[in-house]
């Protein structure tokens, strides 16, 4: 009898964290890498619903200010802080000899520039889930392809292939496989949920800077106060 064959009545753990233990060493690796990726992208999942839903406060409110015609000047923070500021910046900047159409195209521009800086701090973090989604699946797979090469080594050593041999190994090998799904399949739902999010918060951004930059753009005093108080 081979002296590398495993005796009959070994008792395999088929818990989790039995799998994991009696794993090949380079299968728990691909399963400890899928853990730390997991973990990754749910810190990421956490921090952008947090920070998103702020951001959908502070369009609402912007929107709100935008329609009301209300003073510009007041404190707020965020990227509505931001965009106006910008808004603010462009306006006091103005040329005598440039037309009411390009002075609000000039203005316009200023404010989509300071929303483009602030949707892509939003966006951080989100190549990480697309990442994830798209490669988990396959670092689960080496490691499982890795696990049965290993079971079909260990019967061809043992010359024994019935299923108490094989079914040990197999099932440490998909274990791997089910850790890549499960990492995979939260990261492309939460990817496209926070893209659609930060895409429809942009959006709502984008209609008020036209209406304001009209505004802006046939105003030329009045924020005065404000203009001269710096």
């Amino acid at each position: 009898m081979d002296p590398t064959a495993a005796p009959a009545d070994v008792v395999h753990d088929f818990s989790f964290l039995g799998l994991f233990l009696q794993a090949d060493p380079i299968v728990k690796g691909v399963m400890l890498l899928l853990v730390v990726a997991s973990v990754a992208c749910w810190t990421v999942v956490f921090e952008k619903l947090v920070r998103l839903a702020a951001a959908k406060r502070q369009a609402k409110a912007f929107e709100a200010l935008v329609r009301s015609g209300g003073a510009l000047e007041t404190d707020r923070k965020g990227i509505s802080a931001h965009v106006v500021n910008a808004a603010l910046e462009a306006w006091r900047d103005q040329d005598p000899t440039e037309t009411r159409a390009e002075r609000r195209d000039r203005i316009e521009r200023a404010m989509r520039a300071a929303l483009g800086l602030e949707v892509k701090r939003l966006q951080g973090g989100l190549p990480l889930l697309a990442t994830a989604g798209s490669t988990a699946p396959f670092v689960g797979l080496f490691g499982t392809v890795w696990g049965i090469m290993n079971s079909f080594s260990s019967i061809a050593k043992s010359q024994d292939t019935s299923l108490a041999v094989v079914a040990p190994g197999i099932a440490e090998a998909l274990f791997a496989t089910a850790i890549g799904l499960v990492v995979a399949i939260p990261a492309v739902m939460a990817y496209n949920k926070l893209t659609n999010d930060v895409g429809r918060i942009q959006g709502a951004f984008v209609a008020c800077i036209g209406v304001l930059g009209n505004r802006l753009a046939r105003d030329r005093t009045v924020h005065g106060r404000a203009a001269a108080a710096e």
